[in-house]
């Protein structure tokens, strides 16, 4: 990462003012080929994803950065053969108390242009100080077209795979920041993870040893109240553990493909109470089936969630979950491979 003198920020304003003066209505030269979902490999090394589209004349783009939600970007222009995008961020300014006396809002501006299929891009972001703009070097690639939804009566599975079992954590492995609360106790998968209140303390996630590509899995879990954690298919796409019980359907809560599909109703039993999982996966689509009710029914899946380990949609993965945020007990995991 590069430190660009204060002085550099005047380039920052000079795209920002290139594109004050274009018609969004108007097609710019050059366009097209940026119009599509890319699989990001952000500074640092993190997945990221971006999608540009054109509805009525004007552009639009969704981001997910490394960790938390897909959410729309703040601006999105082009000028010549260059996209920008822009997407804010806060800054609390704190007392010697550490009380928060302001926030201030820091736009961030990626700045990117296409060869082939791949994505070059440049991230433009001002120092939280207001002296100077740091600069980094990041690619992205075009994500292949999604397949049609595969006709799961049809698919065939190999032989079932025992992921656990239930007496040590052979075949997986610790991972992140944080100390290790994950522990094999009476055949269940457990990780302790307390926390203090109004303040959060992270923990290590876990994933198996070994790589997938389709598959159906089923695995029980038990939430504490508030309980919070997440399986990750192919260490990509988060389906979500939470307590839910009683709580409207939502795109971050029990059953969603992390703020990405909603589920079509909250299936969920009450926390302490052990539930059941079966999800597939297959040609980019998935399905899950909640304490026995489909919920997420064989649907697209546009790209990685937050907390992905990487971007790449045809990249095999492990079954990784989620432990950095609550405590959170597993049992029963079961794969079975899909065979093409």
């Amino acid at each position: 990462m590069k430190r660009i003198a204060s002085a550099t920020s005047s380039s920052l304003l000079g795209f920002l003012l290139l594109g004050c003066d274009l018609n969004p209505a108007q097609a710019v030269e050059g366009i097209e080929p940026f119009l599509d979902k890319w699989s990001l490999t952000i500074p640092g090394g993190g997945a990221g994803w971006l999608s540009v589209t054109k509805q009525a004349g004007y552009y639009d783009a969704e981001l997910m950065w490394g960790s938390g939600s897909v959410v729309p970007a703040d601006s999105v222009f082009f000028t010549d053969d260059t996209l920008l995008v822009g997407r804010q961020r806060e800054v609390q300014r704190k007392d010697a108390a550490g009380k928060v006396i302001r926030t201030h809002r820091f736009t961030d501006m990626i700045m990117a242009r296409v060869e082939g299929d791949e994505l070059r891009l440049t991230l433009l972001s001002p120092n939280s100080n207001g002296e100077g703009v740091e600069r980094s070097e990041f690619s992205g690639k075009r994500q292949p077209p999604l397949p049609p939804a595969p006709d799961l009566a049809k698919v065939k599975f190999g032989e079932s795979i025992s992921l656990f079992n239930g007496k040590d954590l052979s075949g997986w492995k610790t991972f992140g920041d944080g100390p290790s609360g994950w522990r094999a106790e009476n055949g269940v998968l457990v990780n302790d993870a307390p926390q203090e209140p109004g303040k959060h303390k992270t923990y290590a996630n876990i994933r198996t040893e070994r790589e997938f590509e389709d598959f159906k899995l089923t695995c029980e879990f038990r939430v504490p109240p508030d309980g919070n954690s997440g399986i990750y298919l192919r260490g990509m796409y988060e389906v979500q553990v939470s307590d839910a019980f009683g709580k409207p359907a939502s795109a971050h809560a029990l059953g969603a493909i992390y703020s990405r599909i909603t589920p079509t109703e909250n299936a969920a039993k009450p926390a302490g109470e052990w539930q059941k999982y079966e999800i597939t996966l297959v040609n980019r689509h998935v399905n899950v089936v909640l304490n026995g009710k489909t919920i997420v029914a064989n649907q697209p899946l546009a790209g990685c969630t937050g907390g992905a380990l990487w971007s790449d949609v045809q990249r095999p993965g492990p079954i990784y979950l989620q432990g950095d945020h609550t405590s959170v007990e597993y049992r029963n995991f079961v794969l079975l491979p899909v065979v093409k």
